[in-house]
């Protein structure tokens, strides 16, 4: 891998990894969209090496959450649970829609999610 990726990835993974920290996302918010930006990956290869890297992101962070109290197993459970059918899912609906209509439905969710925040 040429040095330049390689520093590029492990940029892109330092702020999945810090804002995951701070405000509890990463993969998404961060990862996904500059993994497009940076290096041009395409809509799905993005969410999928996103998915596989919030695997690692989200084991530590819970431990580390768990250990300053923050962690509610039982609601993480009833959360966490009904999301597997979610991935599923939305993994089969990405699969068959056009790759750019992904891009614009997730531009269009970081819009409103911002939108909310704000107001």
């Amino acid at each position: 891998m040429p040095r330049h990726r390689l520093l590029t990835l492990l940029a892109i993974g330092t702020a999945g990894g810090l804002f995951s920290g701070l405000f509890g996302v990463g993969g998404g918010t961060i990862i996904v969209p500059l993994l497009i930006l940076w290096l041009a990956y395409g809509e799905r290869e993005a969410t999928g090496t996103s998915l596989l890297a919030i695997v690692i992101i989200g084991t530590y962070g819970a431990i580390a959450q768990s250990l300053y109290g923050n962690v509610n197993p039982g609601n993480a459970a009833v959360v966490g649970i009904p999301a597997l059918a979610g991935v599923v899912a939305g993994a089969a609906v990405q699969q068959r829609i056009p790759e750019r209509l992904v891009a614009l439905l997730f531009a269009a969710l970081l819009v409103a999610t911002a939108a909310e925040l704000i107001f």
